[in-house]
């Protein structure tokens, strides 16, 4: 699905979006997805084990628009430059944003740079810049109207402004509606579920589905 707002791609992190919800406030295994195979992944265990993991490889998989790997094909990428490690119990640790960064730029020819201190008044001007910005921010900022409980642990993709130019316009790669898979905030209640750091890139090459390049919203670097 193409987002009308932005033209990047609006992807989940599991392959069937209308399981979404049952398997992040549901507790439904995502075995059970009967899409898992469009992951590219190599068994539903495989699939059931690292799909909760990649909120990131989901972004980038958005960022690369039309023509993107499968999920499980950009996880393997990533695992390569050590973006993900695995300890000896089986645990999962990443995205680490350093090999994340550098993985970016030698398989994709994007222009990746880490943020580990990020504020919120710095994202628009990234996205008048051109580039799409990987965000840390709280997995409940699919329920805005709520308190935010906390920052960071989950990764959004910012692709533009808002159209009045004072929020952001992002894709949640475990949105459980429409409505929160392409969403938009304005910059303050962004901020209440971000936690200060994330990845912005240029993309070289790649464009979104159904446009020419990527889009900066209706910011004054438009």
């Amino acid at each position: 699905m193409t987002c009308s707002a932005c033209r990047f791609p609006v992807r989940t992190q599991f392959a069937s979006p209308s399981l979404v919800g049952p398997i992040v406030e549901e507790g439904l295994d995502p075995a059970t997805d009967p899409a898992w195979a469009e992951s590219g992944a190599a068994s539903p265990a495989e699939y059931a084990r690292w799909s909760g993991h990649l909120c990131g490889m989901t972004c980038l998989r958005m960022a690369l628009g039309a023509d993107a790997p499968s999920l499980f094909a950009l996880r393997d990428g990533a695992l390569r430059y050590g973006a993900y490690t695995e300890d000896a119990r089986g645990g999962i640790r990443g995205l680490i944003y350093a090999p994340f960064a550098e993985y970016a730029r030698a398989a994709h020819g994007i222009d990746a740079t880490v943020h580990r201190e990020l504020a919120p008044e710095e994202l628009p001007g990234l996205l008048d810049a051109g580039r799409v910005v990987m965000a840390s921010v709280h997995y409940a900022i699919r329920y805005p109207e709520r308190p935010a409980p906390g920052r960071g642990g989950h990764l959004v993709l910012l692709t533009s402004r808002t159209a009045d130019g004072r929020g952001v316009h992002f894709h949640n790669p475990s949105g459980t509606t429409a409505g929160t898979r392409a969403a938009e905030l304005p910059l303050s209640g962004f901020a209440r579920f971000f936690a200060g750091r994330g990845v912005s890139m240029r993309m070289a090459g790649a464009r979104p589905e159904g446009g020419p390049g990527p889009g900066t919203g209706a910011g004054p670097g438009a």
